[in-house]
């Protein structure tokens, strides 16, 4: 079917502890994959667009996968990402919402299914991630002519930590530039999170985040790698609550090769975007069908 884009489409606007996306059912607009990304860099500006660190499409599954839905996910320059933590709870509270499963339900990613269960309030979700890969501890890298120890670990998508007494204190856009695109981490780069261990049970965490160029509020993939890897060292213990630096608490659990996100996933608004003031402008034969939508 002819993808066919009206003067306006609906959206959701949600967030995940500071993490915010945009959210459209793709299922009547059915805008094409090769579209997505164009979308994604003229509606996640904040000056510009609606704003958001994201844009995250919904869709049925194909026939036969045993996934209750698919999404596209995408940064905010437009970079198709294999996978979010704070997304993918977004993604599975809306998807409840819209009838596409149950509050225990599967869905389909680039970095594979994941599993996900919405609380009877629906504000808090607790995800599955994928298994993590290429774990690699203590390597020391040259910033700036800064010497720092850089472990790794995929959670679904590449994530560099490092250890800091007082978080607070870095200029994590600095650091966090120097690194996301540091020749170790070539050709993809890597999202980069900066941890403060606290006790046993706490993380402190600032992120920046690959894609969105910047720090960001919350990254859930990025608390799982750093929980992930505190546990590795030995600072943590196999269920530990991290502090982002929007103030909201994210709960990762270790359960052997099992890594477990929980936190809030909130719908916080509805609306509809006008695409020509964002400078998506559709061809005359699609406006036609606009009020199929």
């Amino acid at each position: 079917m002819t993808y066919c884009p009206s003067a306006t489409v609906p959206f959701y606007k949600m967030q995940g502890s500071g993490n915010d996306f945009v959210v459209i059912d793709n299922r009547t607009l059915k805008l094409p994959r090769e579209a997505m990304s164009e979308w994604a860099s003229k509606i996640c500006p904040r000056a510009f667009g609606v704003g958001a660190d994201g844009l995250i499409f919904l869709e049925n599954a194909p026939e036969g996968s045993e996934l209750d839905f698919v999404w596209h996910f995408y940064n905010a320059d437009g970079s198709r990402a294999e996978m979010c933590g704070n997304g993918s709870r977004c993604a599975a509270r809306l998807g409840h919402e819209l009838g596409f499963g149950s509050r225990t339900l599967v869905f389909g990613t680039d970095a594979g299914p994941i599993h996900a269960e919405v609380s009877e309030s629906l504000d808090i979700v607790k995800v599955e991630l994928t298994p993590p890969l290429d774990l690699a501890l203590n390597a020391e890298l040259d910033v700036d002519g800064q010497k720092i120890s850089v472990h790794f670990v995929n959670t679904g998508v590449p994530h560099a930590v490092t250890i800091w007494d007082d978080v607070a204190s870095l200029d994590v856009v600095k650091l966090g530039r120097a690194l996301r695109n540091h020749p170790h981490f070539a050709p993809a780069g890597t999202n980069v999170n900066f941890i403060e261990i606290k006790d046993k049970n706490h993380i402190l965490i600032r992120t920046y985040e690959r894609g969105v160029e910047g720090e960001t509020y919350a990254c859930g993939t990025g608390n799982a790698a750093s929980a992930l890897i505190a546990h590795e060292l030995g600072l943590v213990d196999a269920e530990v609550e991290l502090t982002t630096s929007g103030n909201e608490i994210l709960n990762i659990s270790i359960e052997k090769d099992t890594v477990f996100l929980q936190g809030k996933a909130i719908k916080t608004y509805k609306g509809e975007m006008y695409l020509e003031a964002l400078g998506i402008t559709p061809g005359e034969e699609m406006r036609q069908c606009a009020h199929e939508l």
